[in-house]
């Protein structure tokens, strides 16, 4: 379904136990956004037999995403790339920075005026990106953008998998409502749970 709108640019700061398991802080608004672009790499395996294709396997590898956004505050800045503030104020990026993975979730309207809500598990990001440009006889924004890579989260589903995204559109059949309202409240985690149908 196309896409036509993007916003509710949200990050949650990770905390991991000593096996890697994550556990997602309060969701925090991270920039107006722009753009968002997602580019996923697969691992591909493929077993010939009988001088044909017998079976092809793909399986998530990796992604990056990039975002275009109005601003990247400090205290975004500080999350999600390990800079620090100095007793000024001043926010200082050093080559021993050591950012740490976030979760990543943004919304988009479709085009028949519903939104597909996404979370991205696991994200780790690199230094903002800036261009600048003197002012010339027209007026052009120049926006900051923030490129990370996508990875799957250590911690398991309860079907015993390592998700790396969820996604779910609005009013689509079986979409539970209550998902849709918590959305940024908090990071969504994968429900397997049976549901009471009634019988018995």
């Amino acid at each position: 379904m196309a896409t036509i709108g993007l916003d509710s640019l949200y990050y949650s700061k990770i905390t991991e136990n000593n096996a890697g398991e994550e556990t997602y802080g309060i969701p925090t608004k991270l920039a107006k956004a722009i753009e968002a672009e997602v580019s996923i790499e697969l691992n591909e395996a493929i077993l010939y037999a009988d001088d044909g294709t017998d079976t092809v396997i793909k399986e998530f590898k990796n992604g990056t995403i990039t975002l275009g956004v109005n601003d990247i505050g400090t205290d975004a800045a500080k999350d999600l790339t390990g800079a620090v503030v100095d007793n000024n104020g001043v926010l200082v990026s050093t080559g021993e920075d050591e950012p740490t993975p976030v979760a990543i979730g943004f919304r988009a309207k479709t085009a028949k005026g519903r939104y597909r809500y996404f979370w991205l598990y696991r994200v780790l990001f690199g230094i903002p990106g800036t261009t600048l440009k003197t002012k010339g006889e027209s007026i052009e924004f120049q926006t900051p953008s923030i490129e990370g890579t996508i990875s799957r989260r250590n911690k398991l589903d309860g079907q015993n998998k390592h998700p790396w995204k969820a996604e779910v559109t609005e009013g689509d059949a079986g979409v539970s409502a209550a998902a849709i309202a918590d959305w940024f409240a908090h990071v969504y985690e994968p429900n397997y749970t049976a549901q009471n149908n009634g019988e018995g």
